[in-house]
């Protein structure tokens, strides 16, 4: 029996990118620019603030509007990271401007 991968999590990239993390360890990022010309369920998705409102449910991402895609074809289409890059991009520190007292 063929088993099934379900996404335990994800986090918002940039642009139309979602990096996701399956149930099987595998962690990597999978942009959705071609999903949103698919039909007009994912035309909302189009607005970023709205695509930025994934969830999880039932194992895979959806938004509130009911747009989803199967764990499955995600898996397929995902550009896979290693476990070492997953930490570094998690540990990079953020970046803070110097600025002098104004006196």
């Amino acid at each position: 029996m063929t088993r099934v991968a379900h996404i335990i999590s994800i986090s918002y990239r940039r642009d139309y990118v979602y990096r996701v993390n399956f149930d099987g360890g595998a962690t990597g990022e999978v942009d959705f620019t071609d999903y949103l010309e698919l039909g007009p369920i994912f035309a909302p998705l189009k607005d970023i603030s709205y695509f930025r409102q994934a969830r999880l449910s039932g194992g895979t991402i959806t938004w509130p509007n009911g747009a989803d895609v199967a764990p499955e074809t995600l898996e397929e289409r995902v550009e896979f990271i290693t476990e070492a890059e997953a930490l570094k991009s998690q540990a990079r520190p953020s970046a803070k401007k110097k600025t002098k007292s104004p006196r």
